[in-house]
């Protein structure tokens, strides 16, 4: 009876019944695979009932044009039949990428602690890594999802041969009055559907949200509608920040020159409201500059910030320079740390500026400033140099060289993501060998891998912490060894004496927890080593983005730029960390003894926190509506930044 009743979008129906039955088993697998998170909120019915409702908006918005084009186009003529067949294979196609997604979700979850997001995306971009990658550490993930997925496709191939088979045509279909009314009415329900509320925004991932762990979160919504959802953020990238709420710009400089508290006669240019003119702490001949980013390297593999026995070699240059003890990375990804310590960049739920097509050139960095003072600037990478966008980036924005893995001629080990740690630091010495001879200063960036899943390193160089060898710990105690190695050779090197050198990692390792920010999983090392660097702890509050403006001030560069991290040669506190984690923007700041935090998430209000270092959790407190502002204000710049060419020397851009 409901066959002939329903005809031509009878199909639909069982699709759409189907799907949602499958969704909501795959979500309870999930859900009892990750139950010790949930069970500490003990929201099972919320999840579940809000996880039906994202799945009924998603295969809303997924079906519209069939039911579009079952309602108005369907029939028993050739035209009709030629659009059931496209019907037919869209709803196979539609429901095995949701299955797909699904059976790609366990593998995901266990390094990112989330559903997929826009990261699947822009790994996709990189197949050859990513494929070697999941081949070496996922393998059973790379095997079995293809497989499930093809037996998943050829199973709704059988399911819609049946259902299409002697599909009835009743008589609102035949008539011309009719069918525009029943398109009305299965339209306004599948518009009521897809909206999932009557208010002024429609359902998104914000309004089903009910946990402060992230993860469950994310276990509400479906993986394809997760990965749906990411893409269409990525469209508009130069707002990205606003969906923490609304500031003009006029205020958010306001708010920021507060902050940082320097007198008016620095901003140099009103079209540049950042832009301003820095002198160098150290006045002598001008030194040369390497950074050393660490991959995954947190302050969790690091000995003496309290972390594991990992780092011995670390540990020991850590008493001959300067430390700090209290610096967070700006994001979780290697792009986020190279936009910080390169260009001191804010971060902003966008994907990093590194990927962003605005910012592929006329947009500031350490390298074209540098470059235009008479140095050698180079990216040195055991890897590829095209991943994550950094060629394009690097080259339209001051390196005049990059090293990456072809040019590596007899490397002693290669693994998935490029030459060793070891292969890394040797090309860099001989490099910088090469350049000192030249009498010009120079600066790299180097760029380690070995510390990055799979956690491939040569056998027989460390005593392994624990078994088999391909672990993450073991990694960051090889990456630890490397970077010993490289420090031997520098210091019998004439270039030490005229160089000053940043260890900092670009982010940890598999962040994530059941917290809105995993705060301590931002907690990274960075020690600045060199001839003169007097031996000391640091102990302020600081970011990542105050790296550059300080190694300015230490090589003897003085300058104008748009940077808003501090020198912290001179006895300045910035106090603060920014931490981007997914679309959530973490703001802190140590207030009356207590490391206090501001939280915004997509389309809610912020909230206040307090961070405990001892518990590593965050408890709610009274709002701080100063703090939220600031933090608003921080979220904000680098998507106006962005958007307005606002973060240039200033050489192209009238005062």
């Amino acid at each position: 009876m409901f066959k002939r009743l329903a005809g031509p979008t009878y199909p639909l129906f069982i699709f759409f019944i189907v799907n949602l039955v499958l969704l909501s088993l795959s979500r309870f697998a999930l859900s009892v695979w990750q139950s010790e998170r949930i069970g500490e909120f003990n929201n099972w019915i919320q999840l579940f009932l809000n996880g039906i409702r994202i799945d009924i908006s998603a295969l809303c918005w997924l079906f519209t044009p069939l039911i579009i084009l079952s309602i108005l186009f369907t029939g028993k003529n050739k035209l009709g039949q030629c659009v059931q067949n496209v019907i037919k294979t869209g709803l196979v196609i539609e429901s095995t990428f949701l299955l797909f997604m699904e059976f790609a979700t366990p593998a995901f979850i266990n390094t990112y602690d989330l559903r997929p997001n826009r990261l699947f995306v822009e790994y996709l971009v990189n197949p050859k890594e990513i494929f070697t990658m999941l081949w070496n550490g996922h393998l059973a993930a790379l095997i079995s999802a293809p497989i499930l997925t093809a037996l998943c496709a050829f199973l709704c191939w059988k399911l819609a041969n049946k259902v299409f088979k002697n599909i009835a045509y009743p008589k609102w279909h035949n008539n011309l009055i009719t069918r525009p009314l029943v398109f009305l009415l299965l339209g306004t329900m599948t518009f009521l559907g897809a909206r999932s509320s009557l208010e002024h925004r429609g359902i998104n991932p914000a309004m089903v949200a009910f946990s402060p762990d992230p993860l469950v979160n994310s276990l509400v919504l479906s993986s394809g509608y997760s990965l749906l959802f990411a893409i269409q953020q990525m469209k508009d990238e130069g707002n990205a920040a606003e969906i923490y709420g609304k500031m003009s710009l006029e205020e958010v400089i306001n708010i920021l020159k507060a902050v940082r508290n320097r007198p008016t006669t620095d901003y140099i240019s009103t079209g540049l409201p950042t832009l301003t003119q820095n002198q160098a702490t150290y006045q002598g001949k001008l030194k040369n500059l390497v950074i050393i980013l660490e991959e995954s390297l947190g302050a969790q593999f690091i000995g003496t910030l309290g972390g594991k026995p990992l780092s011995p070699k670390i540990d020991e240059l850590a008493k001959q320079g300067w430390l700090f003890e209290n610096m967070y990375a700006t994001g979780t990804r290697s792009v986020r740390g190279i936009e910080a310590v390169t260009a001191g960049f804010t971060p902003t739920p966008a994907r990093s500026v590194v990927k962003l097509p605005g910012s592929q050139q006329d947009f500031f960095t350490v390298a074209e400033l540098l470059s235009k003072q008479g140095y050698h600037t180079s990216f040195i990478y055991g890897g590829e140099k095209h991943f994550d966008n950094m060629a394009s980036f690097f080259y339209g924005n001051g390196f005049q060289q990059i090293i990456d893995e072809k040019d590596y001629l007899t490397p002693h080990f290669t693994a998935t993501w490029g030459v060793s740690d070891e292969d890394l630091f040797a090309k860099a010495h001989d490099t910088f060998m090469q350049l000192h001879q030249q009498g010009k200063p120079f600066f790299s960036l180097v760029f380690t891998s070995s510390n990055h899943d799979p956690f491939e390193f040569p056998a027989g160089k460390i005593e392994l912490y624990e078994q088999p060898q391909e672990t993450r710990n073991n990694a960051a105690k090889y990456a630890d060894f490397a970077t010993g190695y490289f420090f031997d050779l520098a210091k019998k090197a004439e270039y030490w004496n005229d160089t000053i050198f940043l260890i900092i990692a670009d982010h940890d390792s598999r962040v994530g927890g059941a917290s809105l920010v995993p705060v301590q999983h931002f907690h990274i090392p960075a020690l600045i080593l060199g001839k003169n660097i007097e031996p000391k702890r640091d102990p302020r509050l600081v970011s990542q983005i105050d790296m550059p403006t300080t190694l300015l001030s230490l090589i003897g560069v003085s300058g104008n730029y748009p940077m808003l991290g501090y020198d912290l040669t001179k006895p300045e506190d910035p106090n603060r960390a920014l931490m981007q984690y997914d679309k959530t923007f973490g703001y802190m700041r140590k207030i009356n003894n207590q490391l206090q935090t501001v939280i915004l998430q997509q389309g809610k209000p912020a909230e206040s926190y307090v961070y405990s270092e001892q518990s590593k959790t965050l408890t709610a407190v009274d709002g701080n509506d100063q703090m939220k502002k600031q933090a608003l204000a921080y979220s904000l710049w680098g998507s106006y930044a962005y958007k307005l060419h606002l973060y240039q020397l200033g050489d192209n851009k009238k005062p």
